[in-house]
């Protein structure tokens, strides 16, 4: 069976928005993520590609916006990808800034093993960011 041949050496992420101003405020504001394009798609959709390192985060509007929503409770919640992870350097610092826009903070920071501690932070539309900090 044939392997994977990567060409870049990150995995980069689509999030379907239901509203775009409050995302942008979060990620590229708050989190600090630099908007690198804003792309008109085919069937009414708009890229906000968002730079996180080598990764890029896609947040997508369409024209419609789908009525499922994800199911809330992060990782405990439903099955399926649940959340995203940051290596960060700066934990209390991040964590304390999202709490003062006004993000829910459900876990963290906390110690997951020796020299390892993570917060999981919520988008405004529910889904789960995990910062991730080593010491």
């Amino acid at each position: 069976m044939p392997a994977l041949q990567l060409t870049k050496s990150a995995i980069d992420l689509g999030i379907v928005a239901q509203t775009i101003e409050p995302m942008l405020q979060f990620y590229n504001e708050t989190l600090g993520l630099t908007l690198d394009a804003t792309l008109d798609m085919p069937g009414g959709t708009t890229m906000y590609r968002l730079g996180c390192g080598d990764t890029v985060i896609k947040i997508l509007t369409h024209a419609t916006t789908p009525e499922a929503r994800p199911a809330p409770g992060g990782p405990r919640g439903a099955t399926g990808i649940r959340y995203l992870t940051i290596s960060i350097s700066n934990l209390s610092e991040m964590v304390a800034a999202c709490q003062a826009a006004g993000y829910t903070v459900p876990l963290g920071p906390i110690q997951i093993r020796p020299g390892v501690e993570i917060a999981m932070i919520e988008d405004p539309e529910g889904n789960w960011v995990e910062l991730l900090q080593t010491s």
